[in-house]
């Protein structure tokens, strides 16, 4: 009888032996051109379509070089996920070890970062170079556990010969994407690995709950930072006239005078000492304040429109909009969601209303809270570039979108009914 793909994942706790070798004759097959006995899962087949366009090597794995110590130092003590590992470790290390699995922790450039559990399965997981230091990104090493869950930015559990590169066919893994709950901007992946008879379906969504756990952690922390922040804050905005605000590192705002509160103000990636144009906010004057930054309004116009900007959508991974010729050029990282809705705001340049946006993105167009909710956090950094009713970029906007090489790589992560179709994919129920 035919299995289907959600079958496949269920069976292999049954049998994991002739899981593997159904899927295994799954992947010969579609590598070949012939007939498989079921169709691969659709995250699945996605990512061996990105990896045949990629030029990665199904028969021969690639391994390449790894950190130094020195730099996997270096790369913990800069990463934000040092701070949640007492999170990843009580949710997942004592079962793991039970189970003979490992943990991995990866940073955004797909870099293992941390690796822990049983002794044992470290050993085998060295055979296949997953290493300290060694990169996992999708693009490297194919389809796994680190790497497809960082371009998809969902969780996404890999069995046996649903890894791309043939050496991994004798493992298991399930990882799920940790973001910055402030920005959206993927930090890394949490991994859990090991050889196949330790399989399990639901393994998938303990590390994706793990991960969440994490994430809140994160902005518990966020929280806290800025409240530390806004005692600096309120003495000095006391005594202050007109507009102004005091900003975290990242432009998060602690405490505001003379104005309504505003959540972020979208800071230069160096901010330094003096006059600057802000999107969101105008011209003002930056100066440092404890951990943050003091930003007082100034006197001059805030130009509007008569801008280029460019939708860089080419990354398979991270994305940018950059605004061009305005009183000071800058550029903002996107979050995934935010990223799919300017790109159906450029290909739409006459506009759409928050009926058909949430029709483009959810194939529902009752979703107009979810959407409206998104446009206003974009008007907050790109409001001076946008109208509404219907929502659109102003007319004298020049827009440009740069695009991967090939369309079927288009905002990978995106199941948003309007971005697949783009991409030539049916979108999966």
């Amino acid at each position: 009888m035919a299995l289907s793909p959600m079958d496949v994942t269920q069976f292999a706790t049954v049998d994991t032996t002739r899981a593997a070798r159904v899927l295994n004759e799954v992947r010969s097959a579609r590598l070949s051109g012939g007939r498989a006995p079921v169709a691969p899962r659709p995250v699945i087949e996605e990512s061996w379509g990105r990896m045949l366009r990629s030029g990665v090597d199904p028969e021969h794995d690639f391994r390449a070089g790894l950190l130094s110590p020195e730099e996997v130092r270096r790369r913990r003590d800069a990463s934000p996920l040092r701070h949640v590992l007492p999170v990843l470790r009580e949710g997942l290390l004592s079962v793991a070890d039970v189970a003979q699995h490992i943990m991995v922790v990866a940073d955004d450039e797909g870099r293992v970062l941390w690796r822990e559990g049983s002794a044992r399965v470290l050993r085998r997981a060295d055979g296949l170079g997953f290493e300290l230091g060694a990169d996992w990104r999708e693009e490297v090493v194919g389809t796994n556990g680190v790497g497809t869950p960082a371009v998809t930015r969902r969780p996404v559990q890999v069995f046996a010969a649903e890894h791309f590169v043939r050496s991994q066919a004798t493992w298991t893994c399930a990882g799920a994407p940790i973001t910055d709950p402030r920005s959206g901007r993927l930090l890394g992946v949490v991994d859990v690995s090991g050889p196949l008879e330790t399989m399990h379906p639901a393994t998938l969504a303990w590390v994706d709950s793990v991960a969440k756990l994490a994430e809140a952690r994160l902005r518990e922390m966020h929280v806290r930072s800025l409240e530390r922040l806004r005692t600096v804050a309120a003495p000095v905005l006391a005594r202050l006239d007109g507009r102004a605000l005091v900003t975290d590192r990242d432009g998060w705002t602690a405490a505001v005078t003379g104005m309504p509160p505003l959540d972020r103000v979208v800071l230069p990636k160096s901010p330094a000492s003096g006059p600057r144009w802000l999107p969101g906010f105008g011209a003002a004057t930056v100066e440092p304040l404890g951990e943050g930054w003091l930003v007082r309004a100034a006197r001059e116009p805030v130009p509007q429109g008569g801008a280029r900007m460019v939708l860089d959508l080419g990354h398979p991974r991270r994305w940018w909009v950059r605004v061009l010729g305005g009183a000071e050029d800058w550029e903002r990282e996107l979050s995934p969601r935010h990223a799919e809705l300017l790109y159906l705001l450029a290909v739409h340049r006459s506009g759409r209303s928050a009926a058909g946006l949430a029709e483009d993105m959810f194939g529902d167009p009752a979703r107009t809270v979810t959407v409206r909710a998104e446009m206003s956090r974009v008007r907050k950094y790109l409001g001076a570039y946008l109208e509404h009713r219907p929502y659109r970029f102003c007319d004298d906007v020049e827009i440009e979108v740069a695009l991967p090489p090939d369309p079927r790589d288009l905002l990978p992560h995106s199941t948003a009914p309007a971005v697949a179709e783009r991409r030539g994919v049916v979108p999966v129920p």
